[in-house]
């Protein structure tokens, strides 16, 4: 539990930075607030805090809520949160666009080589596999848990289409009648019940450790 003088001083951060965008200086802040410019030295020191009619009038002030007024995160920690996200998202789009750069070398190169291999568009199906992959790690380490579905669910499909389709057009088997093959597919269905299962416990164990805490 935060103490009281935590709360000011995160209190105090908001109302500092909210005044200085807003090109206020304390004095004339004070006097559309009709206080004193001591009361708001005093807040923005964080040695007190306005009551919450004040607050109210701060927040429609400066056009903002009350809880940017007085929530956990300062503005700058918030600015700097949004700059973050947008920066892995430039990471997952720039290495996905490095996967499919060099499926589409590797097409173009098979093409080049021997132009009536007739199979090589499933390198751009591998690389939907490949992509999964780096979804997951991305996922994993930057804990995006809808991404982590996503990819894992991407991979159990597109990974056993691969499977399916190498066997089928393996040299050997190009004509042949390689009977239930399709019953590949069905390893898919325990693993994707199993991946749903595990994002629902985890979200109820999550939830169940924040009541405890």
């Amino acid at each position: 539990m935060e103490n009281t003088l935590e709360i000011n001083q995160k209190i105090a951060k908001n109302l500092t930075h909210y005044r200085k965008e807003a090109g206020l200086t304390q004095a004339e802040l004070a006097e559309k607030i009709n206080y004193s410019d001591k009361s708001v030295s005093k807040w923005e020191q964080g040695n007190g805090i306005p009551d919450v009619y004040i607050l109210l009038q701060l927040a429609k002030l400066y056009n903002v809520s009350l809880n940017d007024l007085v929530g956990e995160e300062t503005p700058q920690s918030k600015a700097k949160a949004e700059k973050t996200k947008g920066l892995k998202i430039m990471i997952i789009l720039l290495s996905s666009g490095i996967v499919w750069l060099v499926a589409t070398c590797v097409f173009v190169a098979l093409q080049l080589l021997n132009p009536t291999g007739w199979i090589w568009w499933m390198v751009f199906l591998y690389a939907v596999t490949a992509n999964a992959v780096l979804l997951i790690v991305y996922a994993s380490i930057w804990k995006y848990r809808l991404l982590n579905f996503v990819g894992v669910s991407a991979l159990i499909w597109t990974g056993l289409t691969c499977l399916y389709l190498t066997i089928s057009f393996l040299p050997n088997n190009v004509g042949m009648d390689l009977g239930p093959l399709w019953c590949i597919y069905l390893i898919g269905i325990p693993l994707q019940v199993l991946e749903v299962l595990w994002v629902f416990f985890r979200s109820l164990f999550r939830k169940a450790k924040k009541t405890e805490n």
